[in-house]
Parts: C-alpha cells; structure tokens; sequence
C-alpha cells in the first residue's frame, strides 16, 4: 500500500497533472467572467437598441458593481491558486536531495609524464622535472 500512494504522489504532482488541474480551475473562474459580461453588459445594451428595456443610472451601477466583483472574484481565485502551487513545488521538493557540489580538485597531472602529483608539488615525483606554478 506504501509502494501505491508513493506511485499516486508521484504522478499527482507531476507537473503536466497538476498544470491541467490548475488550467481546469481558472477556466472556470474565467467563466464567470465571461458570464458577468455578457449579463451585465452586452445584454443589456442589446436589450436597449431593441427597445425592449430602459434602464436607470442605478441598474447601470448594479451591472459595474456585478462585472466587478466577478473580476475580483477570478484575482482572487488565481491568488490562491498561485500560493496553494508554491506550497506544492516546495512540499515536492523536500524529499528531493540537492546535486552535491563537486570537490576542489588537490591533484594535477605532470606536463612531462603525465603522472598525478599533488597540487602543491614543485617536483614530480616520478620523472623528477621540475614544475612550475602554473601547472
């Protein structure tokens, strides 16, 4: 059972799983949106060209405040999405271990014999030639 909620971790928070969820999510909150537009104000200015409603300065308030508050509304939802992601990419990234850091190297090879010797040697010790610094 340990082995099937490792595997089910593994591909839920995948990222390709967990874009879709979070795609799926924003097209609905986008869809309020959509809908606040159209019944607040395409259909109304629809329903005055046809002459079939007349509105006051206060349905025209109602219909802002309503498109608003759907905008709020999907800023909202995204904000919390956002950090609900970032608390996920950090839980997933606990269990993983950071590359290490190669070691300084503390040998270089002899430019005559081509033997390892130590970084800090003036001689090699296999040919005897004399080193320089630079090596």
């Amino acid at each position: 059972m340990k082995k099937f909620m490792e595997e089910f971790r593994a591909f839920a928070l995948r990222g390709n799983v967990m874009d879709m969820a979070i795609g799926v999510i924003i097209g609905g909150a986008f869809s309020g949106i959509v809908t606040s537009l159209t019944d607040n104000f395409i259909n109304p200015i629809l329903n005055i060209c046809t002459g079939h409603a007349r509105y006051t300065l206060q349905d025209a308030a109602g219909f802002v405040s309503a498109f608003l508050s759907s905008v709020v509304n999907f800023i909202i939802m995204a904000f919390i999405l956002f950090c609900l992601m970032k608390v996920v990419n950090k839980a997933a990234g606990l269990g993983k271990r950071k590359p290490e850091v190669p070691a300084a190297p503390t040998t270089k090879l002899c430019p005559f014999c081509k033997s390892e010797i130590p970084l800090e040697a003036t001689r090699c010790k296999y040919c005897t030639s004399q080193l320089s610094q630079e090596v």
